[in-house]
């Protein structure tokens, strides 16, 4: 057992080594096969074909489908909201192959990318809810913030690697990626303040 795992490891770094090079467009058994060292027959006895084995890698891969913070342990949110959302950048903006693994999904819509969305639509949900009833804030309006955020994370780090400012900001700095996460930790600080309001109404 041990062995295949290392072997399995051993093979999804190969997809990963080929996605950084070549983009998802590189990706086939007998290259997967050539990079990783192991015959054609065991990727397919371990990962029954293509789609499986990419499956694999994108959801070893994905972001917000590998997110499991529990909210009810945290003595503040708003500072495990924060935390939460610069992680996020640093891991798109530190890993070549999330980035193309989020532009090849847009222009993707099969079954590998379907698992994909599915997997992290409810992960995602899962989150939402947990601050949702902690914060005693509308599902609806959680959802909105979460959504707003998340994706502006996912489009400024694609466009850095064809756009150097966006608005002014550096997007190809630490210090202009610093100002883009100052910028969502004043929101989250925001919206605290707003649920905490004497006037603002618990959703029970």
């Amino acid at each position: 057992m041990k062995d295949r795992k290392r072997t399995e490891k051993k093979i999804l770094d190969a997809v990963g080594s080929i996605i950084a090079g070549d983009g998802f467009e590189g990706i086939g058994i007998n290259a997967v096969a050539q990079q990783a060292g192991v015959s054609k027959m065991l990727i397919y006895r371990y990962f029954e074909g293509l789609n499986e084995l990419i499956s694999s890698y994108l959801l070893q891969k994905d972001y917000w489908v590998n997110t499991n913070i529990d909210f009810r342990e945290s003595s503040d949110i708003g500072e495990s909201l924060k935390r939460l959302f610069r992680e996020q950048i640093r891991q798109m903006r530190g890993d070549i192959t999330l980035r193309r693994l989020h532009r090849w999904e847009l222009s993707t819509a099969d079954q590998t990318v379907r698992l994909l969305r599915e997997r992290r639509e409810r992960n995602g949900c899962e989150l939402v809810k947990a601050v949702g009833e902690l914060t005693h804030s509308p599902h609806a309006e959680v959802a909105s913030l979460a959504s707003i955020l998340s994706a502006s994370i996912s489009y400024l780090v694609l466009m850095e690697e064809q756009t150097a400012v966006y608005n002014g900001i550096d997007l190809q700095s630490d210090t202009g990626w610093e100002q883009v996460a100052q910028g969502i930790d004043l929101m989250i600080d925001l919206w605290m303040k707003h649920i905490r309001r004497p006037d603002r109404k618990s959703v029970v």
